[in-house]
Order: structure tokens, then C-alpha cells, then sequence
């Protein structure tokens, strides 16, 4: 599936032990982890983006039902990533709820992990677009943005030029084609200079980095890191294709 291009050494990934792939952010060393959580090693923090917690049951709401377990699965594997690095701090890159109101449906053993993990680590809510009041009773810190090494977290990408950028809220995907085909995965999308992280709920869906939204966020064709079941595959942007 790996499809690099030539690349400037300024933007260049390379294999991490952990199935990820490295590589520099404005200077900044990180990691792109298979789950799609984004990992600053020497500043020990975990970044994930778009948990759109009970989505499911925002859905059900609506009258179209489906398995309600996406909060717990969702959290499972943000508990899983957490016990792998052991971060000093976690930031969730906003939409960590689905709506305003979907921290009143979590279930009791949901909201406990949630509790726990801000028990274990400091707990950073960066404010979504749908999310916009943040927790009202889970325990945390809240931003809307967050100035780490040089980067900018924040929920929404900005328009120009943002050197250091890493942001959500697109929920980007690669169409991945191949000599036998194509395949659509969650990807991570940077040019070095800004980056896009995948979400990371198990109900998100996705948003082809070839779209328009995405038209004007990096200055020179960025490459993409898409998710596979256990590794990241580097992709250059001329095997991307629209859907």
C-alpha cells in the first residue's frame, strides 16, 4: 500500500517500532500511531481528535438505530493507546461529544473511564464545533487552542498559512490506489508544516482529502499516513484519488 513519493527531507516519514510512522511539524518530532492518535514523544502527550462520543445514541434519538457500543469501543482503544505511551498529558482535539448533550446519555461505566483516565494523566478538552461547552461535570482542563513545542492544537483548521498547525474536525480519508484496486482508510495529511489528524471515534466518518475543504490548507502536495489494521502506511499524494 505504501506509495511514497520523493519528498523534501523537511516532510520525509520514517518507520517507528511501534507500526507508526515519524516525522518533523515545524520541528517538532511526532509520531503517527496506527489507532490514528497523534503521540509528541519528548513532550509526552497523546492527541486524538473527533471521539464523537454517543453518536450511536444520538442516532437512536432519531429514530435510526444502531449498536450502541461505538462510546465504549472509542474508549477502549483511547484506554489502550494511554497504556502504551503513558502520556504525562492527553488532549482531546475537540468533538470529543458527539452533541451538547451526549455527556448526559454516557453511561455510568463510560463516564467512570473518562473520570480514571483524568485520574491517570492531565486531561485537556480542546472545545469542538460540537462541543462547544465543553464538560460540564467530567473532570479536565478546557481550551480552545493549546500552544505545545512549537504547535498549535486546535479543533478547526484555519484558513492561510499556519505554520505548526495540528488540527481535526475534517476527518480525513485517503482513496489508496493500487494495481489491484482501490482502498479507502482514515489518514493522517501533512506538508510539514501543519497536519490533519484522523478521527478517532468508531462512528466517525470520513472526509476524501481530495474534497475542497481541504483545498488551500498546505503549500506543496502533502503526503498522507492511512491507517492500516495494525500499521501506518506512508502514501504519496499522486496514488490518492478522489472518491
Amino acid at each position: 500500500m505504501s506509495a511514497l513519493a520523493s519528498p523534501s527531507p523537511a516532510y520525509a516519514f520514517a518507520a517507528s517500532p511501534c507500526g507508526g510512522l515519524r516525522t518533523r511539524l515545524n520541528g517538532a518530532a511526532v509520531t503517527l500511531r496506527a489507532s490514528g492518535a497523534l503521540w509528541l514523544e519528548e513532550q509526552r502527550t497523546l492527541v486524538v481528535a473527533d471521539l464523537h462520543l454517543e453518536k450511536g445514541s444520538a442516532y437512536a434519538m432519531r429514530g435510526q438505530m444502531l449498536p450502541p457500543y461505538d462510546t465504549r469501543e472509542t474508549l477502549r482503544r483511547l484506554q489502550a493507546e494511554v497504556m502504551a505511551t503513558l502520556p504525562d498529558a492527553v488532549v482531546l482535539l475537540g468533538d470529543t461529544f458527539h452533541d451538547r448533550k451526549s455527556e448526559d446519555r454516557l453511561a455510568r461505566d463510560d463516564a467512570q473511564t473518562l473520570r480514571s483516565l483524568a485520574g491517570a494523566t492531565r486531561l485537556i478538552w480542546v472545545i469542538g464545533n460540537h462541543d462547544a461547552d465543553g464538560p460540564r461535570a467530567l473532570p479536565g482542563d478546557v481550551a480552545d487552542e493549546l500552544s505545545v513545542a512549537g504547535l498549535t492544537l486546535r479543533h478547526e483548521p484555519v484558513d492561510g498559512p499556519q505554520v505548526g498547525e495540528v488540527a481535526g474536525h475534517l476527518h480525513p480519508c485517503a482513496r489508496v490506489v493500487a494495481s489491484r484496486g482501490s482502498v479507502r482508510r482514515r489518514c493522517f495529511v501533512t506538508d510539514g508544516s501543519r497536519m490533519v489528524v484522523p478521527a478517532f471515534g468508531a462512528y466517525a466518518g470520513g472526509l476524501n482529502i481530495r474534497h475542497a475543504a481541504f483545498a488551500g490548507l498546505f503549500s506543496q502536495p502533502p503526503l498522507c499516513g492511512a491507517l492500516g489494521a495494525d500499521r501506518v502506511h506512508a502514501v504519496g499524494w499522486r496514488s490518492v484519488a478522489g472518491d
